[in-house]
């Protein structure tokens, strides 16, 4: 099988020869810098050149149009000192950074505080017919693509999102508070968005084979879902079903949604609306593949292999990959890491993972 009819193969619960072997996450940047110093060869330039060395074959290629704010806003730097840099990202959202270390953003400022900043914002950004949308050289990307049975994937982190937008927009805290004091406005920009999505969406797919249409949410934490079923249901759900009923009518096999954190209590609800691979299904927040897999046995899932095994040394990783054993003879599981290589990884653990991975992906 090539890689594209492995995946969607594996994902749809159908014959494969053997599970997809990607290598699908790479390094933190001081992951990589330690690499450097630990016998990574000095003529790798970025994490493709340790994926092509290992053998990992090809995860979906996301068609590269514009889904999120057009025109494009780029980074802009706002202040600077010793310590910390402050800065504007694509959404607009005012961040801080530490200098000294990698870590995730203070997030200081979001761009939408009301109707009236959501509409300026909306018809500033959010025209799903800009013409800048469809920019670029992506119909050759996705003719090479297809010439070597790569699977292609329409949407991606952080530009295509149902609540990942919303939270964009108005704030991690601030947006689940909408949901009880303006849940007019969040019905009305999941809505718009939803419709932004499926119009750049239609263009794409009138030209090119699309097997996936991925969704961003980040939407869960260690406890659970952010918000209830009964909200996903309501809000998220309609925006959804359109997703699916697209997705049926051009032929897309797999909605995918990525969200870290413990989602099992929104799984059901996602299921119904048409989703049917979810990753990456992280151990630290209590995700076990293997309790997934047969709790909800049409889902397909990706990742699931707790990152933090790597750092603890040979057997560890060995003890960690015979854990997933029975989700990769299930089906319906591609074994990766739950989420990117953490510095506390040498390069001499990670080589050892990446062959016990090939290992137990050739004998499945």
């Amino acid at each position: 099988m090539n890689d594209r009819e492995r995946f969607v193969a594996c994902v749809l619960g159908e014959p494969v020869d053997r599970p997809p072997y990607w290598l699908f996450w790479g390094p933190w940047d001081n992951a990589w810098r330690r690499w450097q110093n630990e016998g990574m060869p000095a003529s790798f330039e970025s994490f493709q050149d340790v994926r092509e060395h290992f053998g990992g074959e090809s995860s979906p290629a996301v068609v590269p149009v514009n889904y999120g704010p057009c025109p494009r806003r780029e980074r802009k730097t706002l202040e600077e000192t010793d310590e910390f840099y402050v800065w504007t990202d694509g959404w607009g959202i005012k961040r801080r950074n530490p200098k000294d270390h990698e870590s995730m953003s203070e997030f200081i400022e979001f761009p939408v505080k009301d109707r009236r900043d959501w509409q300026e914002y909306r018809d500033r950004w959010l025209d799903p017919d800009h013409p800048q949308r469809l920019a670029g050289n992506w119909r050759e990307s996705c003719a090479e693509w297809t010439a070597r049975s790569v699977p292609i994937q329409i949407g991606h982190y952080p530009d295509v999102g149902i609540f990942g937008s919303v939270r964009w927009l108005l704030g991690d805290e601030e947006c689940l508070l909408a949901f009880y004091t303006m849940p007019d406005l969040v019905h009305e920009i999941m809505d718009h968005v939803t419709s932004l999505y499926l119009s750049v969406f239609e263009k794409v797919a009138s030209e090119v084979r699309v097997d996936v249409i991925h969704i961003w949410e980040d939407m869960c934490g260690r406890q659970g879902p952010l918000i209830s079923p009964k909200h996903w249901e309501e809000f998220m759900g309609p925006c959804y079903r359109r997703i699916k009923q697209f997705a049926d009518a051009r032929g897309i096999p797999i909605i995918s949604v990525d969200t870290d954190g413990q989602p099992e209590r929104i799984i059901p609800v996602m299921t119904a609306a048409g989703v049917n691979y979810l990753w990456p299904m992280e151990v630290a927040a209590g995700c076990d593949v293997n309790v997934m897999r047969k709790k909800f046995p049409s889902l397909a899932l990706m990742g699931g292999i707790d990152k933090r095994a790597l750092a603890l040394g040979p057997e560890a990783i060995d003890r960690e990959l015979e854990r997933v054993r029975p989700a990769v003879e299930s089906g319906r599981y591609v074994p990766e890491l739950d989420h990117a290589v953490p510095p506390d990884v040498s390069w001499e653990n990670y080589c050892h993972y990446v062959g016990k991975l090939r290992e137990l992906v050739d004998k499945s």
